[in-house]
């Protein structure tokens, strides 16, 4: 029997505005896939993103490109070439591993040989702010054992100090996305380093960061921007300690799976993350975060609402995914 496939663009407002340094939002645009077959309905979300030539209108059109295949028999090892990496493949993907975990009556743990999930403990994001702003918000969230803390270039040394002293007994994180420069690097590094800092994600643009190879690490730096999937590890060694694994930009849970058994083959720390988005955008990336050593999958409590039957989250434990909401 074909499949029936559906496209859903959906909104989903936020519980207040999120600023990186690249803009801030109010609402998750998301785009969901449903794949239903013998009376199974699989689905997968995705984030389409700006920063990489996405749109939602944009993804939906690579989708509709490859709907003759995917009502008839693609599967997820096909897909892997019908569809480049990126928003779009992921949620064709994900829809596709949930569809068969249905049919086959088991998780998608247990598709891929893996023991039930366990809990994973996530970040709590800060959005971007003055420093006085960014203290209060981080004291306010100290509840939560590690904070990811947006930066955004010209006044970041101040943020991390306001954050740190705000909150000194959390980890935490800082996120540049991509706004410091050769100039004022070694400084914030510095920085970092004095106020306890874990981990420092995607310090400089993707395509301009050769001199991290150069410049010794007093904080383990993550590659976010400069990191889409397994093709692209190995160009990265001695720039960065940690990858950033994130479905949206591996194009679905099959390469992200790949990706981390890669990162870890070669010598990288390995980091879950995600762009905004529910719960069913989430749950896929619980199965890598499995093996990680820093998860930010965060999404769904930046939401004012969330979908039915998302995920549980205990404080900053993330339980395992119900059958009804994926996986």
């Amino acid at each position: 029997m074909s499949r029936h496939i559906e496209i859903a663009a959906e909104v989903f407002p936020l519980a207040q505005a999120f600023t990186i340094s690249r803009g801030s939002r109010t609402e998750a645009h998301v785009l969901t896939v449903s794949i239903s077959q013998d009376g199974k309905i699989g689905r997968g979300e995705c984030v389409p993103y700006a920063r990489y030539d996405e749109s939602l209108d944009s993804v939906a059109e690579q989708i509709k490109s490859i709907l003759p295949d995917l009502s008839e028999n693609l599967d997820t090892e096909a897909l892997q070439s019908a569809l480049p990496a990126g928003a779009a493949r992921n949620a064709v993907d994900c829809a596709l591993w949930d569809l068969k975990a249905k049919q086959e009556g088991v998780s998608v743990a247990h598709l891929w040989g893996m023991s039930p999930l366990h809990g994973v403990e996530t970040a709590y994001t800060i959005s971007l702010d003055t420093a006085e702003r960014m203290g209060q918000a981080a004291h306010a969230a100290s509840n939560h054992p590690i904070l990811k803390i947006k930066l955004g270039g010209a006044g970041d040394t101040d943020r991390i100090r306001a954050v740190h002293s705000a909150a000194p007994h959390c980890k935490i994180i800082v996120d540049a996305n991509e706004a410091w420069t050769p100039d004022n690097f070694v400084e914030n590094m510095l920085v970092c380093a004095a106020s306890g800092i874990s981990l420092v994600e995607q310090p400089l643009p993707a395509g301009h960061d050769d001199i991290l190879a150069g410049i010794p690490h007093p904080v383990p730096i993550c590659a976010d921007e400069s990191a889409h999937t397994s093709e692209t590890v190995s160009e990265l060694k001695s720039r960065y300690d940690f990858i950033n694994v994130k479905l949206d930009k591996a194009g679905g849970l099959t390469e992200a799976m790949k990706l981390v058994v890669r990162c870890r083959n070669e010598g990288f720390g390995v980091m879950i993350g995600c762009m905004v988005g529910t719960s069913l955008g989430m749950a896929p990336a619980l199965l890598p975060a499995q093996f990680a050593a820093f998860v930010d999958l965060d999404g769904p409590l930046l939401l004012k609402r969330d979908r039915e039957h998302g995920l549980h989250y205990a404080n900053s434990v993330i339980a395992p995914p119900k059958p009804k909401l994926w996986g």
